[in-house]
């Protein structure tokens, strides 16, 4: 245990460099552009300190964050816990790793709040240190708020990883962490302008994976650095990691540069150098994560050196943190299509133009791909298949319904987020109404009675007795996990699924919704894993963590019923218009009569809300049916059993009988 302190001295020289350079080169880089991004945005110059104070910061809070992400992955999914639920001595290593890093996040992000402020107020710095002077500055600004809610997120980060000592909390604050990234990306420049629902989504995804690959690799050195045991389980399984986080890192970088910069002014503007700079790094990258991967396997299977692969590590930080200075300096230079172009109303509050009004046809054919949950569509779609032709391979069979049911659920998320409807479901609530609908009511029946979790169990291989558990011991946890029996709970369960809709919709919280672009996704979210929850239990094939009996799950959609009805009831006859604020800021020029629109959406509601339902009957007769035929042939089998053992006891007497004879 002595060595762990000394091989993180070693480490810490390493890592203070590449947070000093990429602090500042971004600096350098953004003196490049100079006062002319306050030009175009109208705003006075607030001071060099400020300006690239800022950017400094910046990129203090992105090393905390990205070594913060990487260390708790580290901890939860590439070394093995021990059998108790306890991390062992690696995982816990990196989580006490993962606090510290959280604390350099927490101070960033906090420090960010004033500078974010004075920066977008065109006021030094100075001035923003008093709270009667910051706090209406903080109400005001998006980001600066987005901030603040990010150190609120990092403080807890911090405080979790000094007092939980089990993978399943370790694995808890990860995804707290990973979302941690979500307020500041939601509510940048890529939120703002037109096609920010693409260039949000490609953000999203950036981000993430950048923070898994850099902090992952962080975490993986450190762990070679102190020779800690199981490397060349961490090491395969950072190299899938790794690979993923690349793509999706190319792909969706090239999307959001393309988003916001023309091609032809790659090579006539600073933003356009500094994303051919960060495309060359990437590129790099990409080589560097080739060659961990070869000499990775061959230093932990004892063909090659352990050294080789830390040197190598250490030189892709080195380009990995380089990459971050751009990053940040990128963030901090304007684009110059948003001095060039100048979007229309409905551009800027829903991202895109519309053609016309929703017809049939435009509401099925007017597609507008879904980065985030079309993406999430088709991958699903594809590891279930992959996961039925894994069994098929073995001679194992699975229902071809079940098949048919994931993908026909699949491609439900996808209609409703993707096409005609997901288009003109952010600009007209009726149509809002109907994606809603698929969303919550008809996606996941279909999906739930695809049998996910009971294929992945099945497609999966288990870890045997000595080996360290894998997905699909991290699965069955999760299926087992005090969060999964709470949300499934009958009473939970129905209070998430009814009850949202009328909190969402007749509290105001739907009116401030509409404004952004992430409350949209996180409604989408919402619908579909309420929907889930509520399926799960009363129709999933899936094994849960609460099974009713058969009355219980028919008296759970019952129950339900009452309650959608009724909703769509208040929607017909309401007499104010939900959200009129930001549709009348449309003044869509079909869209002439709101409180017609309106009764329409509740027209949806009562009328969509009654065929999932006929569907959640059918299903449930047909599990009975099939359950009772299968009690029927236990009790045929018992039966046979049972008149066999009645016949030989039968023979058994006439054969006593014949053996004492007439009269005896």
């Amino acid at each position: 245990m002595a060595a762990a302190p000394r091989q993180r001295a070693r480490l810490a020289p390493l890592l203070l460099c590449c947070v000093v350079l990429a602090a500042l080169l971004a600096a350098a880089l953004v003196s490049l552009s100079g006062s002319r991004q306050y030009l175009i945005y109208g705003l006075p110059d607030p001071g060099a300190f400020t300006s690239y104070g800022l950017t400094v910061v910046r990129v203090l809070t992105e090393t905390g964050a990205v070594l913060t992400i990487g260390s708790l992955l580290f901890a939860a999914f590439l070394v093995p816990q021990q059998r108790s639920g306890l991390l062992a001595a690696d995982g816990y290593a990196a989580l006490r790793t993962a606090g510290w890093a959280a604390l350099l996040w927490f101070a960033g992000a906090l420090l960010s709040v004033p500078f974010t402020a004075a920066d977008q107020a065109g006021r030094p710095v100075g001035q923003m240190l008093n709270p009667t002077t910051l706090l209406p500055m903080v109400d005001a600004l998006e980001q600066a708020k987005a901030w603040a809610l990010t150190a609120l997120i990092a403080l807890l980060v911090t405080v979790g990883c000094a007092l939980v000592l089990s993978w399943g909390w370790a694995t808890t604050l990860f995804f707290v962490s990973v979302f941690g990234l979500v307020p500041v990306a939601v509510s940048g420049h890529s939120a703002s302008g037109g096609s920010h629902d693409v260039a949000t989504n490609s953000l999203l995804f950036h981000l993430v994976a950048a923070a898994l690959w850099v902090g992952g690799l962080v975490a993986l050195l450190a762990h070679a650095r102190r020779r800690g045991a199981h490397l060349g389980l961490a090491t395969s399984r950072f190299s899938t990691v790794a690979l993923g986080c690349w793509l999706v890192m190319a792909a969706s970088g090239v999307l959001n540069a393309l988003v916001r910069l023309p091609v032809h002014d790659l090579l006539r503007s600073t933003y356009g150098l500094l994303v051919l700079a960060k495309i060359v790094l990437l590129l790099a990258l990409g080589l560097f994560g080739y060659l961990q991967r070869q000499r990775g396997v061959r230093a932990v299977t004892g063909t090659g050196s352990r050294a080789a692969l830390v040197r190598l590590a250490a030189v892709e930080i080195l380009v990995m943190f380089t990459t971050l200075g751009v990053a940040a300096a990128l963030s901090r230079t304007p684009p110059p299509a948003d001095a060039a172009t100048r979007p229309s109303t409905t551009e800027l509050l829903v991202g895109y133009d519309l053609a016309g009004p929703p017809t049939l046809l435009r509401l099925f054919l007017d597609w507008r791909f879904d980065l985030l949950y079309g993406t999430a569509a088709i991958g699903a779609a594809v590891l279930y298949l992959a996961g039925v032709r894994r069994l098929r391979q073995r001679g194992d069979a699975w229902p071809v319904g079940r098949t048919v049911a994931w993908l026909a659920g699949c491609g439900s998320v996808l209609l409703a987020t993707s096409s005609g409807i997901g288009r003109y479901a952010p600009a007209m609530f009726s149509v809002h109404m109907g994606s809603h609908m698929i969303l919550n009511m008809m996606a996941p029946i279909l999906l739930v009675l695809g049998g996910p979790v009971t294929l992945a169990l099945r497609a999966l291989p288990a870890a045997g007795k000595d080996d360290p558990p894998g997905p699909r011991e991290w699965l069955l946890a999760f299926v087992h996990s005090p969060v999964a029996r709470v949300l499934t709970h009958p009473i939970v369960a129905l209070a998430l699924f009814v009850g949202s809709f009328y909190v969402l919709y007749f509290s105001g919280l739907f009116d401030t919704a509409l404004n952004y672009h992430w409350a949209h996704l996180a409604m989408n979210a919402h619908f579909l894993l309420t929907g889930y929850v509520f399926y799960w239990p009363i129709i999933g094939i899936d094994p849960a963590p609460r099974r009713l009996p058969a009355l219980g799950r028919l008296g759970l959609l019952l129950a339900s019923m009452p309650f959608h009805a009724f909703f769509g009831v208040i929607l017909m006859s309401r007499q104010t218009v939900i959200g009129e604020t930001f549709y009348r800021s449309l003044a869509l020029p079909w869209v002439t009569d709101l409180l017609s629109e309106q009764r329409l959406g509740g027209g949806i509601a009562w009328a969509a809300g009654e065929v999932p339902l006929i569907v959640v009957v059918i299903a449930l007769l047909a599990q009975w049916a099939k359950a009772d035929e299968r009690q029927a042939r236990r009790s045929d089998r018992r039966a046979d059993t049972r008149g066999d053992e009645e016949l030989a006891a039968y023979n058994a007497m006439l054969r006593q009988l014949a053996e004492r004879g007439p009269g005896r």
